[in-house]
């Protein structure tokens, strides 16, 4: 491979038509650190939590409306398609996702943008949760994206206190035992309290890692001083009612006191006094430069850009510089790339559905357009990514997609990228030389038998076809 193909597709979303040759693939990825704006025009367009907020509890309501009066009429089995549909809701969720595509797609700083997709995995919401069907991609365009040149700790930070974490992870309903209302609510006989989610995964998947050393005990503390950091107008019941009352707009983050667990709490054999919401930004801010956050996190962005097994060598050097630095995420990526196993001649990693899906449409000159019905673009662009078994913001689970080849590589998983690579050629014009895209764009990557394969086609659509899913897309 090329030093070229290995910037665009191993560091990058995959070259366009146009893109010449780099001369320099290392300042190409270092510049872009340069030339990189978080802000994204098009999420001017999209609807504020407060919105989606609003409609969220709007439809929430009329379900339980249409319910009761089920009841009353006797009807003991109301069927879900009778009930006020979560479409227009959903159609926040495929807005967002839309806005997320077509930004990579467009992207002249593909590496930078590729790193915002690896840390909102990294700190995985997952739309399965109604409310969070909203709020997961402003979590990205909010949290991740303004931080990730940034220290970790800052990025930490801004995650836990976005309201896509908090309803996730249940975080909004947690309840000190000896707080001012936990008290409360426990004399009325009520029986809600504490929950330990948010906690518990700060430490085993956002900072630390599983089995670095923490103990139940730790898990337990962290959520006690987590009580109090909740969002406005979310959740259920008196909590929702506590945090309307307390102000602010619908959606945004809160620390409420009547529901912190007062004291000190000790981690991971350290104390900490202070009071309110200050105790766990001390708190947060040791996790983020803790040395097991240095190795869990080294890790991840090795496997991520290197290989499914990381080169030890360069984790060590990545954790180091991370703590040398004092967790500076940019200074991170500049070790990462400018490390010997980054520009190894080897396809060593898998593509996601994701990058292969944003390389398939980069290649082609943008994302196609959606001529079944244009006013379900956005739907239909989402559910290309669903249909590949990766759905934008949805992995079922804290831990994020998993990212190596045995859980994409298999047989089903890549006779569905066959199909979709089939519905998008049909987008290629009668004028496309698809021999020639395949030429410019891999240059000496290309395989004799792929361009073999290509050559025969007997349309330009079916040479668009095979070029989308050759072993050259398919592997970076």
């Amino acid at each position: 491979m090329r030093k070229t193909d290995i910037a665009w597709s191993r560091f990058g979303l995959g070259p366009r038509p146009g893109d010449e040759p780099l001369t320099d693939p290392i300042g190409w990825l270092r510049d872009q650190m340069d030339d990189y704006r978080p802000d994204l025009a098009s999420t001017g367009a999209l609807a504020s939590r407060a919105r989606i907020n609003a409609d969220f509890y709007a439809l929430r309501t009329a379900r339980k409306q249409a319910m009761q009066a089920a009841s009353m009429a006797g009807d003991a089995k109301v069927k879900v398609a009778q009930l006020p549909q979560s479409r227009q809701f959903r159609g926040h969720y495929e807005a967002q996702a839309a806005v997320r595509i077509r930004a990579a797609v467009a992207s002249e700083t593909p590496f930078v943008d590729r790193l915002v997709h690896f840390w909102s995995n990294h700190f995985a919401v997952s739309i399965d949760k109604p409310l969070v069907l909203g709020l997961a991609g402003l979590m990205e365009f909010e949290a991740i994206r303004p931080h990730v040149l940034g220290r970790f700790e800052d990025m930490l930070l801004a995650v836990v206190q976005h309201p896509a974490m908090l309803l996730y992870l249940d975080q909004v309903q947690s309840i000190g035992p000896k707080s001012q209302f936990g008290q409360k609510i426990a004399a009325r006989g009520r029986n809600q309290g504490l929950n330990e989610n948010l906690g518990r995964e700060i430490l085993e998947l956002h900072t630390l890692g599983a089995r670095s050393g923490y103990s139940q005990s730790d898990v337990t503390e962290l959520a006690r001083a987590l009580t109090g950091w909740t969002a406005v107008g979310l959740g259920n019941g008196p909590v929702q009612r506590l945090t309307t009352r307390l102000g602010g707009e619908p959606g945004d983050f809160l620390f409420a006191p009547p529901l912190h667990e007062p004291g000190k709490r000790t981690i991971l054999d350290r104390t900490y006094p202070q009071a309110g919401m200050q105790q766990v930004r001390a708190i947060l801010t040791d996790l983020a430069r803790h040395p097991a956050t240095a190795r869990h996190l080294a890790t991840k962005i090795a496997r991520h850009f290197i290989a499914d097994e990381p080169p030890a060598p360069l984790v060590a050097r990545l954790e180091t510089v991370y703590l040398e630095k004092g967790g500076d995420l940019r200074a991170v990526y500049a070790a990462l790339i400018t490390a010997p196993e980054a520009w190894a001649n080897t396809e060593s990693k898998f593509r996601t559905p994701w990058d292969w899906l944003i390389g398939a449409f980069r290649l082609q000159g943008g994302v196609p357009e959606m001529p079944d019905n244009p006013d379900q673009a956005d739907h239909q662009l989402a559910g290309l990514f669903a249909q590949l078994g990766q759905p934008i913001w949805q992995p079922g689970s804290p831990a994020g997609f998993a990212d190596s080849a045995g859980d994409w590589a298999g047989p089903e998983a890549l006779f569905r990228r066959v199909e979709v690579a089939q519905r998008l050629a049909r987008h290629t014009s009668p004028a496309t030389d698809p021999r020639e895209v395949a030429g410019r764009v891999f240059g000496e990557a290309l395989r004799p038998a792929t361009a073999q394969v290509v050559a025969r086609a007997e349309s330009p659509q079916q040479g668009m076809a095979l070029l989308l899913v050759a072993p050259e897309m398919m592997r970076r």
